[in-house]
């Protein structure tokens, strides 16, 4: 099976940002699974299918990446901070970690969280706390079910059978490689980027976290892409379409003036 590398654009949905110029590590499946049947109709995605589709997709992921082990340091790092939300707003998280040269973080519609061991470099405790709470709300408010259904239909993935009843078909493992591709592709809007970062301040409150954290986070995607200047990553051009991270770092911190945690 032939293996392609290229940037990650995840589901990130928003955060991340490859400082490094260097292509991403995670490794997407290029090979095509023949014509792509066209005139399906719309299928009607459950949450339960959504997770299902997901969940294909990160384990073939886990699989052709490099995750890090139990005993990992950077594994220890993020039981320690994480372990306590497994279950959380009524959705049950799994996590790991990729060591790759992305900075990045994504979450899918099957509750699969995966941290990058080079985001972790940079973040602090707290500041991870504020980014994986942002991803998890895209999972939360419906995002990434939707990021799934959309990656399903874009690439045809019905047979000529179950696109006369609408039904969502698991998939074949020829398919799977291009749909984890489709799925990394997607985008988020700017409303559902902001809605997100409110999930991420209301769950940092809810625990005591430093929200301030959460603001200077996304300064630090702030300043790496001030710094990268038109040197910028195909992950980082793709994120111009997602809100300011200055902007969004400042409204966070107003937000948290207003109701008196700046200083926490």
């Amino acid at each position: 099976m032939k293996k392609t590398t290229f940037p990650i654009a995840a589901l990130a949905l928003g955060l991340a940002l490859a400082s490094n110029p260097v292509s991403a590590q995670i490794k997407l499946n290029t090979k095509t699974i023949g014509a792509a049947q066209k005139g399906f109709k719309a299928a009607t995605f459950s949450d339960a299918e959504a997770a299902k589709l997901a969940s294909q997709a990160v384990a073939w992921m886990d699989a052709n990446n490099p995750v890090a082990s139990a005993s990992d340091p950077y594994t220890k790092r993020l039981n320690k901070i994480f372990a306590k939300h497994k279950n959380e707003d009524g959705m049950q998280l799994n996590y790991k970690v990729y060591k790759v040269k992305d900075i990045n973080a994504f979450a899918c519609a099957d509750g699969s969280v995966r941290v990058f061991s080079s985001l972790m470099d940079i973040m602090s405790d707290d500041e991870l706390l504020g980014i994986i709470g942002h991803e998890i709300g895209h999972v939360a408010n419906k995002d990434s079910r939707d990021a799934v259904r959309a990656a399903y239909k874009r690439e045809a993935l019905m047979d000529a059978a179950s696109s006369q009843s609408g039904v969502v078909n698991a998939l074949t493992e020829s398919q799977v490689g291009k749909f984890a591709n489709a799925l990394l592709d997607s985008k988020f809007s700017r409303k559902q980027e902001s809605q997100a970062d409110d999930y991420a301040y209301n769950f940092m409150k809810k625990y005591n976290y430093k929200v301030s954290a959460l603001a200077s986070a996304f300064q630090k995607f702030a300043d790496m892409e001030k710094a990268s200047g038109d040197k910028r990553t195909k992950t980082e051009k793709m994120m111009s379409s997602h809100p300011d991270s200055g902007d969004r770092s400042a409204k966070i911190m107003e937000k948290a003036k207003k109701d008196g945690l700046a200083s926490l």
